[in-house]
């Protein structure tokens, strides 16, 4: 099946109607704020839009559209509506972005609260998971997980698998992981760093937390392929280590001469 576009024929009372278009205009927004007559344009039949250019401050590159139109076999040309529209060079605001997308880390402040979707993909029921125990359960005793959800006590929710994933990639691909620049000219890396503390759980094979407080990576999760200048073994090559002095020894035999007053 063909379609055809209907092209209006162009109207010459709506097009010759510039004064028509300006006066309406310059009555709605003030002379001030009206420019040079830029054009117009058929938007359908007996129907035309004037543009012309907005001189309001602020507004560089925005233009003015009057629409014109005609009624059928009326000499009289009446404005439809006025608009202002951005034109190719206007300076406009960015595409609107939900605010849980605009979101960075360290947005979050003192007295801010970020409200979780129920169905965060991130986050499943506790039940469904559960937290891990420290002590033994006996034998005959139900599972941590039934026994926690029964007397209300554990987690409403924990990490699902695609909110473990997404944690991986997001640390391991940052400025804590093995691509950092800093890792490049680390000695070592955290796996054999004494101030490397393991976690815990499924992440634990991967990751740790820094605790020396003077690397730049303190109190932060770190790839065990990560790593910096400050590792507990570090030693500047081609610089022996320092010996270590003797104990004093007080001479017990010798005597010194003392000038007598």
């Amino acid at each position: 099946m063909v379609t055809s576009v209907r092209r209006h024929r162009p109207d010459a009372g709506c097009i010759e109607a510039v004064d028509v278009a300006r006066a309406a205009l310059v009555d709605a927004v003030g002379a001030a704020a009206v420019g040079d007559h830029l054009g117009h344009e058929v938007e359908g039949e007996r129907l035309v839009s004037h543009v012309f250019g907005c001189d309001r401050p602020g507004y560089r590159g925005w233009q003015w559209s009057v629409v014109v139109t005609r009624a059928s076999r009326q000499r009289d040309v009446t404005v439809n509506e006025i608009a202002l529209l951005p034109g190719d060079a206007a300076l406009v605001s960015p595409v609107w972005v939900p605010y849980r997308e605009r979101v960075r880390p360290g947005d979050v402040g003192p007295g801010d609260l970020l409200p979780t979707d129920d169905d965060d993909p991130r986050l499943v029921p506790g039940w469904l998971a559960g937290d891990e125990r420290t002590e033994p359960l006996p034998d005959d005793d139900l599972a941590p997980v039934v026994v926690a959800a029964e007397i209300g006590l554990g987690r409403a929710r924990v990490l699902s698998l695609e909110g473990r994933d997404l944690a991986t990639a997001r640390w391991y691909g940052g400025e804590h992981g093995p691509d950092a620049a800093v890792t490049q000219g680390a000695p070592a890396s955290c796996a054999s760093c004494g101030f490397l503390v393991r976690m815990a759980g499924p992440l634990s094979t991967v990751f740790g937390v820094c605790a020396n407080e003077v690397a730049i990576d303190d109190g932060r999760v770190v790839s065990f392929d990560h790593g910096c200048g400050a590792h507990s073994e570090a030693n500047p090559k081609g610089v022996p280590p320092s010996l270590a002095l003797p104990e004093p020894v007080l001479d017990t035999v010798g005597f010194d001469d003392v000038e007598s007053f």
